[in-house]
């Protein structure tokens, strides 16, 4: 299992090391986990090494499950190294499990990003729609691109099974994410006239369906997400956070902005994803994958909400945020066009 020094990961270890049905779990990652993994084993690795071969191989490994998807560049120290532990470690990972006739069975951790946001939208994504305009850089693209090499696995492993999770955004009060981050801000800019239907699942309702999909023998692609959606304006308003209304132009240099001050990190697609948002359907998810969320969208939001600290103390560092949100929108309005059209 891949990516055990994070939350989900984490915590998926230890509780498929207590499963009694489960032999053994060996977990891989950079560093070292922070919190205990129980009675799974844990072997410092890299999965953009071919190395990662022999832990497959020397471990006699029949079921591997790839949690280290990582959406946040910061996590993983740049953009950069985000994406070659994304896309280059996802290639070297599979094709151990490629050549190791042990490995039966590959579950991967993905995201509902893979479907982009853009206005020509449907109400809801089903498994096998695509984006209407694939996302162009972050973790959407690195997804894509994920999504891709297990289905060229798929193509030279016909005796594979592969269970593909595609999440709505995981919120919780112990994970943090750019969602999260993003509502932790202390005043959340929305961009002008738009108000995204947002979905979440909630930390402990992923842990559990990863759960089933090792432990089950669901295959194919499912989409995951509580009950519901949510309105961008309703979120901010249970996060108790005020809202500053800034043009889409202004988009980029927020994003900008909140990166140099080290509030939160988000990519271009992800600011299209707050303008337009996404519904996934989750009749597979019910249906065919056996698997209900405890918690329903907004549950999960108000249980992450929970956890924001009250910005009235530092009234003085909304002002600053506003001042700089309202800055960056004025730059960007204040621009010379090239043309009237």
């Amino acid at each position: 299992m891949t990516g055990v020094s994070r939350h989900v990961g984490g915590v998926l270890a230890r509780r498929l090391a207590a499963d009694p049905a489960v032999d053994k779990v060996i977990g891989v990652d950079v560093i070292p986990p922070p919190r205990d993994l129980g009675r799974a084993e844990f072997i410092r690795a890299d999965i953009r090494n071919p190395m990662i071969g022999k832990v497959i191989s020397q471990g006699d490994v029949d079921t591997v499950v790839h949690a280290n998807v990582i959406a946040t560049p910061t996590f993983a120290g740049g953009r950069t190294p985000q994406k070659e532990i994304n896309v280059i470690g996802t290639m070297q990972l599979l094709a151990a499990c490629q050549k190791a006739s042990s490995v039966k069975r590959l579950i991967v951790k993905s995201t509902a990003a893979v479907y982009g946001s853009t206005p020509r939208d449907p109400a809801m994504f089903t498994e096998e729609m695509s984006a209407k305009r694939l996302p162009s850089s972050g973790f959407g693209k690195d997804s894509i691109e994920v999504e891709g090499y297990v289905r060229g696995f798929a193509r030279r492993r016909p005796d594979a099974e592969i269970l593909t999770l595609r999440f709505a955004n995981i919120v919780g009060p112990r994970i943090r994410t750019s969602i999260t981050d993003y509502f932790n801000l202390p005043v959340i800019p929305v961009p002008f006239g738009f108000d995204a239907r947002l979905q979440f699942i909630h930390e402990d309702d992923a842990i559990a369906a990863l759960v089933r999909g090792v432990t089950g023998s669901a295959t194919g692609v499912v989409n995951l997400a509580g009950d519901g959606v949510l309105t961008a304006l309703q979120a901010a308003a249970i996060a108790r956070r005020p809202v500053v209304m800034v043009p889409m132009a202004a988009a980029g240099p927020l994003g900008g902005l909140g990166k140099r001050l080290g509030l939160v990190d988000f990519s271009p697609d992800q600011m299209s994803f707050l303008a337009y948002g996404r519904g996934m359907d989750t009749t597979v998810m019910r249906e065919s994958f056996g698997f209900t969320p405890t918690f329903t969208t907004r549950a999960a939001f108000e249980d992450f909400a929970r956890t924001v600290s009250p910005i009235y103390p530092s009234l003085d560092a909304v002002s600053g945020a506003v001042g700089g949100i309202v800055g960056a929108a004025q730059h960007v309005l204040a621009r010379p066009t090239r043309g009237t059209h």
